[in-house]
């Protein structure tokens, strides 16, 4: 590929608020780009505005009942659409320089392995496909000389403090938290919390399920893990702060005391953006920061008790295996069952803490082979584990 030629580049979960923060980026400089491939959900309205404006060769709907409704939209535009799990996973294979993986939850997973297997670049999103199948993951990547970068912020942060450093001088790696919409309610009163209170966040504009999972910290558990599969550091080396203002996204401790910071605003575009003209940086459109404006920066930690999803994932990551895989399912699924109204907010940990503990006794699920069938099998037995505990409960 010459400087000249546009980069072929393909973006999976294009309606989500990821998804819509890249093709704001690529929309401004669309000679750069040759956009293959849109991938997105119910919003089909979304995703064929974006497919047409930016002339991807194909728009994709995970959902079958869709399709009627994609093909009217693009009618005329000569652009194809499809439909179901099959067709992004055909549309992953198209080759590509670089894709984004921002499709939430364990449906990533494949696309991520397929786009992997096409030997193009993968910005990851998608924190579940490391949480569930790290070393899958990272073993493709390998075997088809195809490079992963991160694009949740925190791990972009960290991996922009580690450029020219050796990763065995890091002591350690601080990942901060913003704590969410229920950071400064009182412990009593989360029980009660509602879907609406939940899905407000603070500082972040983004979709929903992320936004409770921001309340619930279990965003920041599946991070947790994130950043042992990708750095490829102990548990013990990995921390996590309170950080209510959300400018400082990670830092990076090294042998000899130093702490790099990396600061920001709440922008994805940042992440998306270094992700995206990796390996040069370039102007991105986010805000500059007036240090003397914001004058002092907020610390503390987590509590324990308002956010048991972090105790949950050190556990997970002690126990090692396809336990990631289980957390993550179960996690969802008492997700769904909260924003269904059949859970309260602090049930959903209890939830996946049972799920965990009755699974974790079946040694040879945990400790099987690290392959995509024996993920989605671990993925399966957790959803069911967790409807049948949600079901039973009073």
């Amino acid at each position: 590929m010459t400087a000249n030629t546009p980069r072929r580049v393909s973006v999976f979960g294009v309606t989500g608020s990821i998804g819509q923060s890249t093709i704001d980026l690529i929309a401004r400089d669309p000679d750069a780009y040759d956009v293959v491939a849109l991938t997105g959900g119910h919003n089909v309205e979304l995703l064929a505005k974006d497919a047409i404006r930016l002339g991807a060769d194909i728009a994709v709907t995970a959902h079958d009942a869709n399709l009627p409704a994609l093909r009217a939209a693009l009618s005329g535009s000569g652009i194809a659409a499809a439909a179901g799990a099959a067709a992004i996973e055909e549309a992953a294979t198209r080759p590509v320089d670089w894709v984004m993986s921002a499709i939430v939850g364990a449906a990533g997973l494949l696309p991520g392995l397929r786009a992997l297997e096409a030997r193009a670049t993968l910005a990851l999103a998608n924190k579940e496909s490391l949480v569930t199948a790290g070393p899958l993951i990272k073993a493709t990547a390998d075997a088809h000389h195809a490079r992963i970068l991160p694009v949740d912020s925190e791990h972009s942060a960290v991996f922009q403090g580690l450029v020219g450093e050796d990763i065995q001088a890091v002591e350690r790696v601080i990942i901060t938290a913003s704590g969410g919409a229920f950071r400064d309610w009182p412990m009593d009163k989360l029980a009660s919390a509602t879907l609406a209170e939940a899905s407000a966040h603070p500082n972040w504009d983004m979709g929903q399920r992320i936004t409770i999972d921001s309340a619930s910290m279990f965003n920041k558990a599946l991070e947790v893990i994130e950043t042992k599969e990708f750095f490829d550091v102990s548990p013990d080396q990995i921390e996590v702060l309170v950080h209510p203002q959300s400018l400082v996204h990670a830092l990076v401790g090294f042998n000899d005391g130093a702490l790099m910071a990396h600061l920001g605003p709440a922008d994805m575009r940042h992440a998306i953006g270094y992700a995206l003209h990796w390996p040069e940086r370039r102007e991105l459109p986010v805000e500059r920061l007036d240090l003397a404006k914001i004058a002092t920066l907020q610390f503390k930690t987590p509590d324990d008790a308002r956010y048991p999803a972090l105790r949950l994932a050190r556990e997970v990551m002690a126990a090692g295996g396809l336990t990631g895989a289980v957390f993550n399912a179960a996690k969802e699924a008492a997700l769904d069952a909260f924003i269904d109204g059949r859970l309260g907010f602090m049930d959903m940990a209890v939830v996946v803490e049972k799920v965990l503990n009755k699974l974790d006794a079946d040694v040879s699920l945990v400790h099987a082979a690290m392959t995509l069938d024996n993920v989605r099998a671990a993925d399966q037995m957790a959803r069911e584990a967790a409807q049948n505990i949600i079901n039973a409960r009073p």
